[in-house]
C-alpha cells in the first residue's frame, strides 16, 4: 500500500482551527528541478513571520506537500527529513511553529491516494488531529490545492505566489474562494477577524 510520510502522535487541539500549508510556492520558491537539499529551500518574503503570526493567534499549523522527487528517485526520505528539520528550525527561529509535516513521496504515475489533487493527505491529516475535515483550512496556489480541499469540504484559500497567478488564470470568472498576495497577507487577514474572510480585492 501507497502510504503518505507524517506524524502519529496526536497534536493538542489548537485555540482557533487547524490551518494546512502547501510548501513550494507557499512557503519557499517553487523550483522546477524541485528542492533536494536544506540550501536550496529559499524561503518567499514574509513566510516565516506569517506562520508565527498565526501561531501566536492560537492557530494549529501543518503542511500538506507533494514531494516526487523522493518517487522519482531524484531525493531519498532521509534526505527529505532533513531538507524538512531545516524548514522547522527556521520557523522556529521566527517564532512560530508546524505541528505535522506531511508527505506523498510518490511519483505521478504511483496511483497513490495520497498526492494531491487527491484527498488523502488532507484526509490522514485530520484523522491526526481528530477534527472533521470540513473544519481544516487549506492555504495553497495550485489548483491541486483546491481541488484537494473542496474535495473533503474543507475551505480552500489561493495565494498569488507559486503557481498562484497562472492558478487566477485557470479559474477565470468562477473564483468562490479567498485569494491573497502572499502568505503573510492570508495571515494578517486571518488572524484579525473570526467572521468569513473574503480575500482581497481581485483586479
Amino acid at each position: 500500500m501507497l502510504l503518505p510520510i507524517g506524524p502519529t502522535a496526536s497534536p493538542a487541539p489548537p485555540a482557533r482551527g487547524w490551518i494546512v500549508l502547501d510548501r513550494d510556492g507557499v512557503i519557499n520558491r517553487d523550483r522546477a528541478d524541485y528542492v533536494k537539499t536544506p540550501q536550496e529551500l529559499d524561503f518567499l518574503p514574509g513566510s516565516l513571520a506569517a506562520i508565527a503570526r498565526l501561531t501566536a493567534a492560537g492557530f494549529g499549523m501543518a503542511v500538506a506537500t507533494n514531494q516526487s522527487a523522493v518517487g522519482r528517485g531524484l531525493l531519498t526520505r532521509e534526505g527529505l527529513a532533513v531538507i524538512h528539520a531545516h524548514l522547522e528550525s527556521e520557523i522556529q527561529r521566527a517564532g512560530g511553529r508546524l505541528a505535522g509535516i506531511f508527505v506523498c513521496p510518490h511519483a505521478p504515475d504511483a496511483d497513490c491516494r495520497c498526492r494531491k489533487p487527491r484527498p488523502g493527505l488532507l484526509q490522514r491529516i485530520a484523522a491526526w488531529a481528530s477534527i472533521d475535515p470540513a473544519t481544516l483550512t487549506v492555504v495553497g496556489d495550485a489548483a491541486r490545492d483546491l481541488e484537494a480541499a473542496r474535495s473533503i469540504g474543507a475551505r480552500a484559500v489561493l495565494v498569488r505566489t507559486g503557481h498562484g497567478e497562472r492558478t487566477l488564470q485557470e479559474y477565470g470568472l468562477s473564483i468562490d474562494f479567498p485569494v491573497f498576495m502572499d502568505l503573510d497577507a492570508f495571515a494578517a487577514r486571518w488572524v484579525a477577524t473570526t467572521a468569513d474572510p473574503a480575500g482581497e480585492q481581485q483586479p
